[in-house]
């Protein structure tokens, strides 16, 4: 187990019941790994909710199996320098911030680029956190059902990204369709329960962060051979 997971698994521990026998687990922990952006090949995300729809080998990595609870999530941050900082500080309207969100996508043909925002974390601080890949573990566990997605919101700019990949990795962004170049637009989905048409897939590209889940527990089965009454 990496050791941002340990950490954030005995935080989980200690948040259950006693009596409680949960499985831990990481999404999209099977991705390949990849070289971070930034100080080299400087790119960052900005003003934008995305989530990665494939990693290599590794489809749907962030869709929820089913039922559950996540309880935290890990960023992987490059290290910009100081004028690259300052750079995506002027372009975005502040400091570097993250946020989780859960989305519901639209299971008809017509519907599938709509998603509806149903949770969202605060807002974390990562100016202080560059180089490293911080884990942010929820004062309250957001419940998800089966098919949601686990995305992150950027409310200004973060460098999580791994850029110049094999074209089997790609995202999904909450940007217009007809304005994909268009990286500076204002496009982070923030009001709960709005719904937003993902117009914009990039290939070659990762989105850097996992999350820790937790599944639901599934129901016991009685033994065929039990009567009732007995």
């Amino acid at each position: 187990m990496r050791p941002y997971l340990a950490i954030a698994a005995a935080l989980v521990a200690l948040l259950l019941p006693q009596t409680a026998s949960a499985k831990v687990v990481e999404l999209g922990s099977k991705i390949p790994t990849a070289q971070v952006s930034c100080p080299a090949n400087c790119q960052a995300l900005g003003r934008v909710t995305g989530y990665q729809g494939r990693g290599g080998e590794v489809r749907d990595p962030f869709v929820i199996p089913r039922a559950g609870k996540i309880v935290a999530f890990t960023i992987r941050l490059g290290e910009p320098d100081a004028n690259q900082k300052q750079f995506f500080e002027d372009l975005y309207g502040g400091p570097s911030q993250v946020r989780l969100s859960i989305l519901r996508r639209g299971e008809r043909r017509r519907t599938r680029r709509d998603h509806r925002l149903l949770a969202q974390s605060p807002a974390y601080r990562l100016d202080d956190l560059f180089g490293t890949a911080p884990t942010f573990v929820l004062d309250k566990p957001i419940p998800v059902s089966r098919k949601n997605i686990a995305a992150i919101t950027v409310p200004t700019w973060a460098p999580a990204f791994a850029v110049g990949l094999k074209r089997d990795h790609w995202w999904r962004s909450s940007r217009e369709a007809r304005r994909c170049d268009n990286v500076s637009q204002s496009a982070q989905q923030v009001r709960l329960m709005s719904v937003e048409v993902f117009g914009c897939t990039y290939f070659t590209a990762r989105l850097y962060y996992t999350v820790t889940y937790i599944p639901d527990n599934r129901p016991q089965r009685k033994d065929a051979g039990t009567r009732a009454g007995a």
